[in-house]
């Protein structure tokens, strides 16, 4: 339950149509493994303390009250262990059925929530036996006890205060209008779903699209339970379809025609910091509602959900290069756009032979096609100075020719050491006066051969670059449209990797190659037996850490140490804890302290959801205190 993480289960109980005691007992003992698995929320289908499938034999009253008598059972049995329960049963009240989901806790009959659409078309004829739920909440007695009948009814924990709970059953996710959109609109951030959806072909992507759908539209954990083995199979079959969803994304599912339990976990902080910052989320308003509490005790619970090492990287390889297509065609237009736009006949680019200044390279080739001119009005400019070495200085050189680009090279030792001396610099001195002069010389020449050819200057700095503030201001921080602002330094190397599988032209594809194999570096220190001596990976801290860090913090606002509770379980087999609340400081420290020379970067495409531009995405005063964010890392332990 820390960090805003509940673990749910979906469960498919094995049953024998119209035997409640048999079902009662296989859903006692779904209860207990799902209580020993931690789980806080145990879902189970429609009608499941009966069987969906009894027919007529619902207008029973032996039947419905072996219901009755079961629940009574199962609330015995589960009187002492600290987990909400969704079962399905008929409910008969003041002559009339309904189709319910009965809410236990703690051995009491929490609520009982009618179904809202009775279906009666195609296979279904519900509406025989059972009467729709309507408006309202009132109280009945049932099993002698004064409970809430209703389907507007959340269920709040005391201790985790975003996990607000809401039930609709089967047919209620099937129509226009499903209640789980006003019960998300009054707060609810996790809807169950008791169901009895019979298998048919095809539909079990239809039902999959459904709930991953609805979990999107409301931001929510969406947790769906089906019927399986053991209801009648006289003209359907039922194939126990349980899935979990989070805000789109499927997080467990069970095996089709295998009666099982499924669990995950749901991170209900992170769907109310997307409802926070969605200002066309409707304001929760629960007015109209009864609101129940649960009091779970508050412990840590261990994840199952893969926690993903490179969250800006996709990491099945179809959708990996299908993104990475759609990211370089957004850079692509957004550049041709700019060209367009200012009339430039040329696109200056300073070329390192590094993967930044190759992705804008290969970006700003593609935007020329969209535009229609020659890869010879692309100019690649490469300044070797003290840092530089073979290696860059030769596939800087590469690159150029097998784009087609126009290569100009000035070498700029002679400038900066004029700048020194102008300056009263000592060129012995390897401080940041001395890397950062080389860095503003270069983009003083880009600039001036814009200005001469008529050309936009194109930056090539990336986002994880702006993060940091690893960028000199006024220097390689300033273009006239910055191509990679929008990209992570953990995807730049996808980017380029997916040109050089995509590209037929041997020698392109021979230098990229070499290229991604280079070590990040700005190459503004002298080499070490001509090899490159300034990793910055060594001094700024490994990028996959900080991506991981920025990720978390921008897209869903998490506090330091929940990031650092998952960069624990993602990065366990690559980081000592020690090392990663060291680069986690870093990362913080620096953010903060940067934040000057993002409040006035260049412009250039957002491509995916975290974006730093301070016109768009990430407004943040450039004097901001990181004290508290650093205080909290500080109490942590590894």
């Amino acid at each position: 339950m820390k960090y805003g993480f509940v673990k749910v289960c979906a469960a498919t109980p094995d049953i024998k149509v119209g035997d409640c005691d048999f079902n009662a007992a296989n859903i006692i003992e779904d209860i207990k493994n799902a209580n020993d698995a931690g789980a806080k929320l145990v879902v189970f289908p429609e009608l499941c303390i009966t069987g969906y499938t009894c027919g007529d034999l619902f207008l029973q009253k032996t039947l419905l009250d072996s219901a009755g008598l079961a629940i009574s059972e199962i609330c015995r049995e589960t009187a002492n262990m600290d987990i909400l329960i969704a079962v399905g049963a008929p409910i008969a009240v003041e002559q009339k059925l309904y189709n319910c989901a009965v809410l236990l806790y703690c051995g009491k009959i929490l609520a009982i929530i009618p179904k809202t659409n009775i279906p009666n078309y195609a296979e279904f004829y519900e509406m025989r036996h059972f009467a729709p739920a309507s408006n309202g909440v009132r109280y009945i007695s049932y099993q002698e006890e004064c409970v809430p009948f209703g389907t507007n009814i959340l269920i709040k924990d005391r201790n985790v205060t975003d996990f607000v709970l809401a039930v609709e059953i089967c047919e209620d996710l099937w129509t226009m209008n499903p209640p789980s959109g006003r019960h998300a609109a009054a707060g609810a951030t996790v809807i169950a779903n008791l169901s009895a959806s019979d298998e048919l072909i095809a539909k079990a992507e239809y039902r999959k699209s459904l709930v991953s759908g609805q979990s999107a539209r409301l931001f929510a954990g969406y947790i769906y339970s089906d019927a399986g083995f053991g209801e009648s199979s006289t003209d359907l079959v039922y194939s126990g379809d349980n899935l979990i969803c989070e805000n789109g994304n499927l997080l467990a599912r069970s095996k089709n025609f295998s009666n099982e339990l499924i669990f995950a976990e749901i991170d209900v902080e992170r769907l109310a910091y997307d409802r926070r910052r969605t200002n066309t989320f409707s304001a929760s308003n629960s007015e109209g509602y009864c609101v129940l509490e649960t009091n779970f005790d508050f412990e840590e619970t261990q994840l199952t959900r893969k926690i993903e090492r490179m969250p800006f990287v996709p990491q099945n390889t179809k959708k990996r290069e299908r993104y990475s297509e759609e990211i370089l065609s957004i850079q692509a237009c957004g550049l041709a756009k700019r060209l367009v736009h200012t009339g430039a006949k040329t696109a200056i680019i300073g070329i390192s032979g590094g993967l930044d200044s190759t992705l804008a390279l290969l970006v700003a080739s593609r935007a020329f096609d969209i535009v229609g001119c020659e890869h010879e009005n692309i100019i690649a400019v490469t300044m070797p100075c003290f840092g530089t070495t073979s290696r860059t200085y030769n596939n800087a050189i590469a690159v150029s020719k097998a784009v087609g680009a126009s290569l100009h090279e000035v070498n700029i030792k002679k400038a900066v050491m004029q700048h020194f001396e102008d300056i009263g610099q000592d060129a012995n001195t390897f401080d940041i006066t001395y890397e950062n002069s080389q860095a503003r010389e270069r983009t003083q020449v880009l600039m001036d051969i814009a200005n001469k050819t008529g050309g936009l200057v194109i930056g090539t700095g990336d986002m994880s670059e702006l993060a940091l503030g690893w960028a000199t201001y006024n220097g390689d921080h300033m273009s006239m449209y910055a191509v990679n602002v929008g990209v992570p330094k953990t995807l730049i190397k996808y980017l380029v990797e997916y040109e050089a599988q995509k590209t037929k032209n041997s020698d392109l594809c021979e230098t990229l190659y070499d290229i991604l194999d280079t070590p990040v570096s700005p190459e503004l220190l002298p080499p070490q037996d001509g090899k490159i001596s300034q990793k910055t990976e060594q001094f700024v801290g490994p990028y996959i850490l900080h991506d991981f860090f920025l990720y978390y913090m921008l897209r869903f606002g998490f506090s330091p140490s929940k990031i650092y509770h998952l960069a624990k379980y993602a990065f366990c087999d690559d980081f000592g804890n020690e090392e990663i609340l060291k680069w986690m400081k870093v990362f913080y420290r620096r953010f903060f302290s940067q934040q000057f020379k993002r409040s006035c970067i260049p412009d250039g495409p957002k491509v995916g959801s975290v974006a730093l531009s301070p016109r768009g995405d990430w407004r943040m005063p450039s004097d901001a205190s990181a004290a508290i964010w650093l205080g909290e890392i500080d109490k942590l332990t590894c």
